[in-house]
C-alpha cells in the first residue's frame, strides 16, 4: 500500500510505501498519514489491498440478560481462540429503536451480533463451541443465518441503528462518542457508562465493537438547549476519563477532531509534543485542517 501525499503544504508529492507485501524499511509513514485526520498532507492517490471473499459466512444473534453478560461472553470466545470476523454489542434501548424503525420483533435485551468466516465444517465447530460458552453467561437466545439474504437482514439492525434514532426521535439531534479500553476492562466500562447514562434523563443507547474494546454511546439531544449539550459533554468527559485511567484511549474510530482535542496532552504526555513538532514540520503555516487535533499556531 502506498500513498502519494502533499508534505509541507507546498505541492511536493511523495510516496509513503511500495507494492511489496511487507517492509521494514524506514518509518511507517502510511500509518502516520492515515491517522493524521488530514492535518499532515493531502492524499492524491491511494493503493488498496483487496481481500478474497470467504468460502462460507455465518452470522448470529445472541441475547443476554445484561450488557455485562454479553461482553463477558465475547471475551470468553476470544480467550478460547475462536476466530470471529465481527462482534457487535447492541443494548436493549437500541434493539427497541430498531424494532420500531425496521418493523422487526427482536427480543428487547442486550444483544451480540456475530459473524464467522471460513469453511463450513470449521464454522460449525466454532458455532457449537460459541453456543456452549455463551450459555455459561446466561445466553437466552442464539439464532444464526447462513444464506446471504439472512446474513444481510441480521446485520441490517446494526447498520441502520443511527438512522433508526435520527429518523425516530423528533426534534433531537444525534451526538455520538466512543472510547476504547483494554478487553479485560470492557465489561466494567460498559457497566459504568450505563449507570452514568441512567442519570442523564435523555434518550441514549450503548453499542460497540466488543471484540476490540471499542464502545460507542448515542445521545439524542436538542443542540439548541445548553443544558442538554452540557449533559452530553459531561458524559463524554466521564467515559474518556474512565478509559484513560485504565490504559485506554479517548477515541477508537470517531477521531480527535475538535471534540477530543483537549484530551490529547493527557493521553499522550511527552509523545504529544513530538506529534506537534511533526505537525509544524510538515505544515509550518497550519494550512491543513487547522484546529483539528492541535490548536492553530
Amino acid at each position: 500500500m502506498f500513498f502519494p501525499v502533499d508534505p509541507r503544504a507546498d505541492g511536493t508529492i511523495l510516496h509513503t510505501g511500495n507494492l511489496a507485501a511487507k517492509s521494514s524499511s524506514g518509518y511507517n509513514l502510511n500509518s502516520l498519514f492515515v491517522g493524521s485526520e488530514g492535518t499532515l498532507g493531502l492524499f492524491t492517490e491511494i493503493t488498496l489491498k483487496v481481500y478474497g471473499i470467504p468460502e462460507y459466512t455465518m452470522a448470529a444473534r445472541a441475547v443476554f440478560p445484561s450488557s455485562e453478560d454479553a461482553v463477558n461472553a465475547v471475551v470468553s470466545i476470544l480467550q478460547a481462540g475462536i476466530p470471529i470476523a465481527r462482534s457487535e454489542l447492541v443494548d436493549a434501548r437500541s434493539i427497541q429503536q430498531v424494532n420500531h424503525y425496521n418493523g422487526t420483533s427482536y427480543k428487547v435485551a442486550p444483544t451480540i451480533f456475530l459473524e464467522f468466516h471460513g469453511n463450513e465444517a470449521g464454522l460449525n465447530q466454532d458455532v457449537g463451541f460459541t453456543k456452549e460458552l455463551f450459555s455459561d453467561h446466561g445466553c437466552r437466545e442464539f439464532i444464526f443465518e447462513t444464506d446471504s439474504k439472512g446474513v444481510h437482514q441480521l446485520w441490517e439492525a446494526r447498520h441502520n441503528l443511527a438512522y433508526a434514532f435520527i429518523h425516530g426521535t423528533s426534534g433531537k439531534k444525534m451526538m455520538t462518542t466512543d472510547v476504547v479500553v483494554p478487553i479485560s476492562e470492557l465489561a466494567s466500562a460498559i457497566h459504568d457508562a450505563r449507570l452514568k447514562l441512567n442519570e442523564l434523563g435523555i434518550d441514549e443507547a450503548l453499542l460497540g465493537h466488543v471484540g476490540d474494546g471499542n464502545y460507542h454511546a448515542i445521545l439524542m439531544i436538542d443542540k439548541n438547549n445548553p443544558s442538554e449539550v452540557k449533559i452530553a459533554d459531561q458524559f463524554n468527559q466521564h467515559i474518556v476519563e474512565y478509559a484513560l485511567a485504565r490504559g485506554g484511549t479517548c477515541t477508537g474510530e470517531h477521531g480527535v477532531g475538535i471534540g477530543k482535542k483537549k484530551y490529547q496532552k493527557r493521553e499522550h504526555v511527552e509523545a504529544f509534543d513530538l506529534m506537534l513538532l511533526i505537525k509544524k514540520t510538515m505544515d509550518p503555516k497550519c494550512l491543513l485542517n487547522p484546529d483539528k487535533i492541535f490548536d492553530k499556531y
